[in-house]
């Protein structure tokens, strides 16, 4: 008896590594998300988890998806599964891009560099943000994947030309103009912290950094955290504290319209992309401007509340542009799933933000390897089980929408 019990026992080996010990407890996104959650001061996981008022468009981005079911092929040979694709030109292992997300380094020092550096290890592009805490230049030379350029539109287009041309020199090869911000939208949860960015210290501070030395021990190790491509400008580089809704309202370009699509095609050679769109008509009119693809996105729920799904979005949008530009969606990817069901969809790809910044927050350039790694593979794993070898074998045949669909 003793033999038999003894053979059923393994004593585990220590892990020393603190990192490893943390990834270790994750299967999924949504760990990743509590890691973070509990490593980071709660104003700063507040900023990267919260959104607009109530929240409730936040959280349809991701249960939307929850309303498509897939419809299985079996007895398929699934020997072989492609996740690739192709975007402008440029190869992807899979058709995911990564959002631009602000401000990225009070998750962990290296910020945008970390999640640069490994979605050009993964294959995919990386967006980097106006509101970025490395510069275009940095960011550019982390890795050799492709590179996109977020613009928030000021009003001082000089600085815009600017930002446009430091991208194109440094190889950027499409950019992503953000039209769902004429104004912030009210995230309350920032409201009720009083946060800034930088983070103000205060006493709050103080104690919730003691009680994260991890991430205290990394801040104050490390340069000033700032606006890196507005280092010097009128418009602040974030070097003192600010409030990221009034910084907005008082640089960005309300008068911001569709006859400016024109300038942004004069001044930016390449791929242009409208992020922000949450209309079949607005979609169209993107087509009608000959920008080269449409991202349906509510800005990850952050400014309107009540704002519609992307998913919700992409077959009407796919039917109404025909073709004539791609159709990429962004909000609510939490699983490999996802991807797989907008594309199913009709998507061309699939943008995700959130994702990496739980990952960062959690373990820093490795908790974002392994958001990567596990969106793909899922996405591999849920091909092989609805009989897919190839994301273009991936129609509406594959899913249906419950409940008003037959199986």
């Amino acid at each position: 008896m003793f033999d038999s019990i003894r053979s059923l026992i393994r004593l585990q080996e220590i892990e020393w590594d603190a990192t490893e010990r943390r990834l270790s407890r994750a299967a999924n996104i949504a760990d990743l998300r509590n890691i973070a959650r509990r490593r980071l001061p709660g104003g700063v996981f507040d900023y990267i988890d919260g959104a607009a008022e109530d929240e409730r468009s936040a959280r349809r981005n991701v249960a939307a998806f929850g309303d498509y079911e897939f419809r299985p092929a079996v007895l398929r040979d699934i020997s072989h599964i492609d996740t690739s694709a192709t975007l402008f030109g440029a190869h992807l292992s899979m058709p995911l891009v990564v959002a631009p997300m602000g401000f990225m380094r009070i998750a962990h020092p290296l910020g945008e560099l970390a999640v640069a550096e490994e979605a050009a290890r993964a294959g995919v592009p990386f967006t980097l943000s106006t509101f970025g805490t490395r510069s275009i230049e940095e960011v550019a030379a982390a890795g050799e994947g492709t590179k996109w350029f977020q613009v928030y539109v000021w009003r001082d287009r000089g600085l815009v030309r600017e930002l446009l041309d430091r991208a194109g020199q440094a190889g950027y090869q499409a950019i992503a103009i953000t039209v769902d911000t004429a104004v912030l939208g009210r995230r309350e949860r920032d409201v009720r912290r009083g946060f800034t960015l930088p983070p103000r210290v205060g006493p709050a501070t103080l104690v919730e950094g003691a009680l994260r030395p991890g991430w205290t021990w990394e801040l104050v190790r490390a340069d000033p955290i700032r606006f890196a491509n507005l280092i010097h400008r009128d418009q602040g580089d974030g070097v003192d504290p600010v409030s990221l809704a009034a910084h907005a309202n008082r640089h960005f370009d309300g008068s911001l319209s569709w006859s400016d699509i024109d300038w942004f095609r004069e001044v930016w050679p390449g791929p242009i992309i409208v992020k922000g769109v949450q209309s079949v008509a607005d979609a169209v009119r993107c087509v009608d401007a000959g920008v080269e693809a449409v991202c349906l996105s509510n800005h990850g729920g952050r400014q309107l509340d009540g704002s519609p799904a992307p998913v919700e979005l992409i077959e009407p949008v796919v039917e109404a542009v025909e073709g004539k530009a791609a159709v990429i969606s962004d909000g609510g990817v939490r699983r490999g799933s996802d991807i797989v069901k907008a594309l199913a969809l009709g998507a061309d790809a699939v943008m995700a933000g959130r994702a990496f910044y739980y990952g960062l927050g959690a373990a820093g350039q490795r908790g974002v390897e392994f958001a990567l790694a596990t969106l793909r593979e899922e996405m591999e794993r849920v091909m092989a089980l609805i009989g897919v070898t190839s994301v273009k074998e991936l129609d509406r045949a594959r899913i249906r929408h419950l409940p008003t669909e037959p199986i």
